[in-house]
């Protein structure tokens, strides 16, 4: 089993600690790809209208200054430095040591600036959305959906993948179909779905953290992948297709929102 999550846009800078090193990160496949995408990310970050082209606004101006030294930044693993709704809710931090290593092993992270890296990946905080486009690269998700397959693909063959990314970042790879389950999450109000997307993520979060700490052997099908999320949830598994993944709907009670 292969979690796929997609990166927080709140960061943790680290505090200390040394600077990145490419040569460290898992898919080295990817680190032609990753120097071009940093060194455009530090040319657009200097510019007058670097707010405008990343687009943040004011407050975020000293992550976009970073940017133009994420070579000489601290850096920290990954869970550590992604700090969201999603991150928060996995909470890596209270895992056991083995339910650690499992998650190292699980995890893959896809993301604007590094392609995709694993949870112990060590790196600098950032600001770069995948829905961003960089004069040298272009729109990011179409850009790495030209250099993802060449490193991922072999990683995850033979895996279940659990797709716990938004949009912008699914765009960016498209796995095998028939071995991936897309997580949607849906709260149920007066016999109506709808979605909710703060919610959406905490509930990822949950069903990441579920997964690599229940019991048991991991899921490896569809099916099994069911069974483990209605230990915790009212879910539905719908079918793919040769193209199209599966689905897992989580359902939450209205007393959710």
């Amino acid at each position: 089993m292969l979690i796929l999550l997609p990166p927080s846009e709140g960061k943790t800078a680290a505090a200390k600690g040394h600077p990145f090193e490419l040569s460290e990160l898992h898919f080295p496949e990817l680190n032609p790809a990753r120097k071009q995408v940093l060194n455009a990310l530090a040319h657009v970050s200097s510019r007058p209208d670097a707010l405008a082209s990343l687009g943040v606004g004011a407050s975020l101006a000293a992550e976009v200054e970073r940017n133009t030294r994420l070579h000489d930044e601290p850096s920290a693993a990954a869970h550590t430095v992604y700090s969201g709704v999603l991150y928060d809710a996995l909470g890596y931090g209270t895992m056991t040591a083995p339910q650690k290593r499992k998650a190292d092993a699980a995890v893959v992270i896809v993301s604007a600036l590094w392609g995709a890296i694993a949870f112990q990946d060590f790196i600098p905080a950032y600001r770069l959305s995948m829905s961003v486009g960089l004069p040298e690269t272009g729109k990011l998700a179409s850009y790495w959906k030209k250099q993802l397959p060449a490193a991922l693909d072999a990683h995850a063959d033979g895996h279940l993948l659990v797709d716990c990314r938004s949009s912008s970042y699914a765009a960016a790879w498209s796995p095998a179909a028939d071995r991936t389950v897309v997580v949607n999450v849906f709260q149920e109000r007066n016999g109506k779905r709808t979605v909710v997307s703060h919610f959406a993520k905490h509930t990822r979060g949950e069903l990441a953290r579920h997964l690599l700490t229940r019991r048991g052997k991991a899921p490896q099908t569809p099916a099994s992948l069911l069974t483990a999320a209605q230990e915790k949830w009212q879910a539905e598994l719908v079918a793919g297709t040769a193209r199209k993944p599966h689905a897992l709907n989580i359902i939450l009670p209205d007393s959710a929102g």
